[in-house]
């Protein structure tokens, strides 16, 4: 096992990963796929590493944004069905295809160059069609048109179109029905002439319980499967998979006067007691002055700017804290933790930011049946 090398680390619950896919699983029923999204390094959480719990415990297939994300997961596992749901340049098709990788298109023009890549390599590749009912990023535009270059893709002999997407722009019920209706009414055009789709899909995470109707024949979490809660059901209840911790590594009793950090900007105005962390925004904390860590179940307040590389809290009030003592940055949200959730309302964004803002340099420990089962430094791999 890899030697962690660093107090400050992401801690990953791969046993809470692997029950959040299995309540899905349960919750959308076997005829319901699940294509788990693990882009942006699975949230933060490390794609390679928890990919296993999460194929193993209910999910279809891998999906990411970017072919780069879909090569790495592809160096790992050579049997796990990876789709990509991002745009892929033409001079980079190659790669897709020699790698058995399922592509999104949204345009005849990238079918044909598919598929004359499936004939040189005398393979069968699968793509999947992005349709745009109000979103407005990638994919066919709902007209005529997009449906008769979508049943032409069809008669391509090297590609399979197994399916066909929409993603939700979650603004108000009424925008949804709407944009639930634009992708059912031009999927029933398209099968009009004789053509099907083995996936149809427009749920997230959020979608995915608040819209069961909604489900089709699959969905694609991603934030559930980590823990997040940005639906409404309260019923639905998942784990949280991340905590962010640290060590304090030196202690010191300031004045009355004495200043921390840059600036200045935090002054004692009596004795403090002021503990040094071996973390800061180049580990993905954002830079902010109201933010709090916890220390022996007990509330720490950052005081001062927050560096690169460190930050100072205030522990007066914890005076049983002593140099080595853990700290947590983020938890669940109990024992006076700050959770995900937390962070992103001081924010003002939303969850996910938070956790794609856990850096390379940041190490993952991996816990499975109360164990440490992997330890993984990106910065010794590159």
């Amino acid at each position: 096992m890899e030697p962690l090398l660093r107090d400050t680390h992401a801690e990953i619950n791969l046993d809470n990963i692997g029950y959040n896919v299995r309540k899905l699983k349960e919750i959308v029923g076997n005829d319901v796929a699940i294509a788990a999204v693990v882009k942006a390094n699975a949230y933060g959480h490390g794609a390679v590493a928890i990919a296993p719990a999460i194929m193993e415990n209910g999910a279809d297939m891998l999906a990411v944004a970017t072919l780069t994300e879909a090569l790495e997961l592809r160096n790992y596992y050579s049997d796990y069905k990876i789709f990509i749901m991002g745009y892929t340049p033409d001079e980079y098709l190659e790669y897709v295809v020699k790698n058995n990788i399922t592509q999104t298109i949204f345009s005849l023009r990238q079918a044909v160059l598919i598929n004359d890549l499936s004939i040189k390599y005398n393979t069968i590749s699968k793509v999947q069609i992005k349709y745009d009912t109000g979103m407005n990023r990638i994919g066919y535009q709902d007209r005529q048109e997009s449906i008769d270059e979508i049943v032409k893709i069809f008669n391509l002999k090297n590609i399979d179109v197994e399916g066909i997407f929409s993603h939700l722009a979650l603004t108000n019920r009424e925008e949804d029905d709407k944009q639930y209706e634009r992708l059912l009414n031009a999927v029933s055009k398209i099968e009009e002439k004789g053509k099907t789709f083995k996936y149809k899909h427009i749920c997230d995470s959020i979608s995915a319980i608040d819209y069961p109707e909604y489900r089709l024949t699959m969905i694609r979490p991603g934030a559930i499967i980590y823990g997040m809660k940005s639906y409404e059901d309260d019923s639905v209840v998942m784990k949280t998979a991340l905590k962010f911790k640290t060590k304090i590594y030196q202690i010191k009793e300031l004045q009355p006067g004495e200043g921390v950090s840059y600036g200045y900007r935090w002054k004692a105005t009596k004795k403090t007691l002021v503990g040094t962390l071996p973390m800061g925004y180049a580990d993905g904390y954002p830079r902010i002055r109201d933010g709090f860590v916890t220390v022996h179940g007990k509330k720490a307040h950052i005081i001062g700017v927050i560096n690169m590389d460190q930050c100072m809290v205030d522990l007066t009030d914890i005076p049983e804290a002593k140099v080595g003592d853990e700290v947590i940055i983020y938890g669940d949200g109990t024992d006076n933790t700050i959770d995900i959730q937390g962070m992103a309302d001081l924010l003002n964004t939303n969850k996910n930011e938070i956790l794609c803002r856990i850096s390379r340099r940041t190490p993952r420990v991996y816990i499975k049946g109360g164990k440490v089962v992997k330890v993984l430094n990106y910065l010794l791999q590159e």
